[in-house]
């Protein structure tokens, strides 16, 4: 009892008090701090220090009206316009006229000499105060202010690219995805979700070409990926496409189609099932022949209409074939049509033919469709003969024995 006497005293000494104190200020402005950059805090800090900056421009105006123009009160201005919320730039609105109206006064008329308060400073200042409580009321019917506009964005993208990861294969098989948005832009109408369902055993990939391009269809782009997404695996092969049109159905946009293509490859045996929505047709490689066939499945767009039915086309991938997938912005311009693109595109296609096709979609892009104003996608699935193992084994045993030899 003496001993918990003694801690209790202590604790209630000055310095013991004040650790307490300082240690529940500092969690309190990390908190406030964290929600301001969120988005979610209040703005007092930002109003509080473009405040101060008005009477310091003022000052250093009157000071120095040369180096110094009275339109330099814009710059609190706009920064109240990125930071503020729009009751509190109306307070800061009100100390810049009053900034301005001090100036004028004591700089006196703008017809006896230069750097005074003119007609076309008060317009310049009245006219960026306009915009800027413009931005604040749209980000604040948005609910995104600029300190998480950015960041949310960023995350959007991030989340599309995630979702477009092709999972893992097994040995004797390569895959790989190139995507390139219109204008070269962040955001991309074409997407892919993909899974391994079946306990691994098979591969399920959905290449889908959202109507639009970049920006604009970037947003449907998003959801359609998530729902997708959720769809594949959870329904046998068969009744995804027609569950996804009926999603898109369910959402009535006014630009809602989509084309889609839906493989589902066996890994063991490398027989697949090829079902499309519209979409362009898919392209094998027969290692046997060494010619390119067409894999067309049959089957209307997504959105279009209820009662959609999808036949599949099926195929085998043996060892050294290769299957190719895409959209129809890889193929398809104002100034070529589709059948030319298609004979364009394998035409480069055979030069990786000999030596393999990794890293080969992203090359194919850019010398088949380098400059087109439109999203491209293309899929890449190789089975791998012994020929491209034995390669990629001795290049995997000499990188590997490089490093020990210097």
């Amino acid at each position: 009892m003496a001993a918990g006497r003694g801690r209790r005293a202590a604790a209630e000494r000055f310095p013991a008090r004040w650790k307490m104190q300082w240690h529940r200020a500092r969690v309190a402005l990390r908190r406030s701090a964290v929600d301001y950059f969120r988005g979610d805090g209040s703005d007092w800090v930002a109003l509080a220090g473009l405040l101060l900056t008005v009477p310091l421009i003022a000052l250093t105006t009157l000071a120095n009206p040369v180096w110094c123009s009275p339109a330099a009160l814009v710059l609190p201005i706009v920064a109240g316009g990125l930071l503020l919320r729009p009751a509190s730039l109306l307070g800061l609105y009100a100390a810049a006229a009053t900034a301005l109206i001090v100036e004028s006064i004591q700089l006196g008329p703008y017809t006896e000499g230069p750097s005074r308060v003119t007609p076309g400073v008060v317009l310049v200042v009245a006219a960026c105060g306009l915009f800027g409580l413009l931005i604040a009321q749209f980000r604040s019917r948005v609910g995104v202010p600029w300190r998480r506009g950015g960041t949310m964005l960023f995350d959007l993208r991030e989340r599309i690219r995630t979702q477009s990861r092709l999972p893992k294969l097994p040995a004797g098989w390569h895959r790989e995805m190139a995507l390139r948005p219109a204008g070269g832009q962040s955001f991309s109408g074409d997407f892919v979700v993909a899974a391994r369902t079946n306990g691994g055993r098979t591969l399920e990939v959905v290449l889908t070409d959202v109507s639009g391009k970049g920006m604009d269809a970037g947003s449907r782009a998003l959801l359609l990926s998530g729902a997708f997404g959720g769809l594949l695996g959870s329904l046998p092969p068969h009744a995804f496409l027609p569950a996804a049109n009926g999603y898109l159905l369910r959402q009535d946009w006014d630009e809602g189609f989509a084309t889609s293509i839906h493989l589902v490859l066996d890994l063991d045996s490398g027989d697949y099932e090829l079902y499309s929505a519209g979409h362009p047709p898919g392209l094998q490689l027969s290692a046997g022949s060494g010619r390119w066939e067409e894999k067309a499945a049959e089957g209307p767009l997504l959105g279009v209409y209820e009662g959609a039915q999808f036949d599949p086309v099926k195929g085998s991938l043996r060892p050294g074939d290769v299957l190719m997938l895409f959209t129809d912005g890889l193929v398809e311009t104002s100034d070529r049509d589709i059948v030319e693109g298609i004979d364009r595109l394998t035409g480069e296609a055979d030069r990786y033919v000999a030596g393999g096709f990794h890293g080969a979609a992203w090359h194919l892009i850019e010398a088949v469709a380098k400059d087109v104003n439109d999203d491209r996608a293309l899929l890449l699935i190789c089975r791998e003969g012994p020929t491209a193992q034995a390669q990629i084994h001795a290049q995997t045993r000499s990188s590997q024995a490089q490093p020990a030899a210097r």
